[in-house]
């Protein structure tokens, strides 16, 4: 179903309301898919019915539906090689010994657009491989969330395809890994120190109480914001952070022009933004 330059304006300025993602012209045809999807599952036959359901009281459920339509979720584990280096050989040492001068032995993760749960279970598997020495007696704490209801179920299930798992090390996959009939199921050891939970980045209401963490990732979400969305979001990461923390994004992504509070550490193949 095709939809008029302005039946689109109007959906992409409503959705960018909502959370602050910004469609450009260029991605109609993928709107216009998604949309249509959403209204023949509905039984609505034209636009505007579509739209006004949105906006009614009744239409949070339909917002949902829409909101997993919309957002891309493709991931897998030890995506970042380059950031899971720099984390477990120079950032986590550093944040131990600045947190042990604190009287503190809580180390607080949170996986911003977590999708399915692949990169919060890999930073599980990697703090866990520390509990012996490193970390022993420390409270791990890795939050996953996302505005999509469908894969944050998919994270809480923790069985994953082979696509997802191809780049996990054996050492990894044999201890944390079970096969069962083409399925990759996830050890309860794992899932026990992830929580995930639906949150929109763009709601501020929520937003706030996201507090005292010590690393934040958001990979490859920034760049389906615009300018304002990404100041107002990253401001809020930014609060979210314990002084000292650290904050990664996707490694073709960049807070450049977006927020100069953060002080840009570069490491071997990537860098971060240090609070």
């Amino acid at each position: 179903m095709a939809i008029s330059d302005n039946e689109f304006e109007q959906l992409r300025d409503f959705i960018y309301n909502i959370c602050g993602m910004y469609f450009h012209t260029s991605k109609k045809y993928f709107l216009e898919n998604r949309f249509s999807r959403r209204m023949e599952a509905t039984g609505t036959k034209a636009f505007q019915d579509y739209f006004l359901l949105l906006q009614s009281t009744q239409g949070s459920e339909e917002l949902t539906y829409l909101m997993d339509e919309i957002t891309t979720n493709e991931t897998y584990f030890f995506r970042n090689v380059s950031q899971l280096a720099a984390i477990e050989n120079k950032l986590l040492p550093e944040l131990v010994e600045i947190k042990k001068k604190m009287g503190s032995s809580t180390l607080r993760i949170w996986s911003a657009a977590s999708s399915s749960g692949e990169e919060a279970y890999t930073l599980a598997m990697i703090l866990l491989e520390k509990r012996s020495k490193l970390l022993k007696e420390w409270n791990i704490e890795i939050v996953g969330t996302d505005i999509n209801e469908t894969v944050i179920a998919q994270a809480n299930e923790g069985i994953y395809n082979a696509y997802s798992v191809r780049n996990i090390p054996d050492a990894y996959r044999d201890k944390y890994i079970r096969e069962d009939n083409g399925k990759f199921i996830l050890s309860p050891e794992i899932k026990e120190f992830v929580t995930f939970n639906k949150l929109n980045l763009y709601e501020d209401a929520k937003m706030v109480f996201m507090e005292n963490f010590d690393l934040i990732f958001c990979a490859n979400v920034l760049i389906y914001f615009d300018v304002a969305s990404k100041s107002k979001v990253v401001r809020h990461f930014y609060n979210n952070l314990q002084p000292n923390g650290y904050f990664f994004v996707g490694q073709s992504e960049s807070l450049h022009g977006v927020n100069d509070k953060f002080k840009t550490v570069h490491f071997p193949g990537c860098f971060g933004y240090k609070k």
